[in-house]
């Protein structure tokens, strides 16, 4: 249903995205990603690495590292997609917040909420 490919929006030296494999329809799950929490005290360790700008934040005392495709996603702030944390099983679910076509690519809200149009921490 998702795959990874060259982003062209995409900079730097990872230049990936998800993409659409087929339709998908708005409010269609298509991605569950686990996650490993981590307590906001050792984030600063975190800081000092890439990983920096692919954490999450999961809670009010934690922060994630998100596995699978989680990490990848790129942002927009008029996304295509949405996802929630299901605290209980340790993951991220992702959904289609519009209609997405095959080969398109998806995008979330970094933000956390699709209408959320805050600068971003690393603008």
């Amino acid at each position: 249903m998702i795959e990874v490919k060259q982003s062209s929006i995409s900079t730097g030296e990872f230049t990936r995205g998800v993409f659409a494999t087929q339709d998908i329809k708005k409010g269609e799950l298509f991605h569950v990603a686990p996650v490993v929490p981590y307590p906001n005290r050792q984030h600063r360790k975190i800081k000092k690495t890439v990983l920096e700008d692919y954490v999450f934040e999961y809670g009010k005392n934690h922060s994630a590292i998100v596995l699978g495709y989680g990490m990848l996603f790129n942002h927009s702030y008029d996304p295509n997609a949405d996802y929630y944390i299901n605290f209980d099983d340790h993951t991220f679910s992702y959904f289609a917040f519009k209609d997405i076509k095959a080969g398109e690519e998806i995008f979330i809200n970094y933000n956390g909420e699709v209408d959320n149009n805050d600068p971003l921490w690393f603008n």
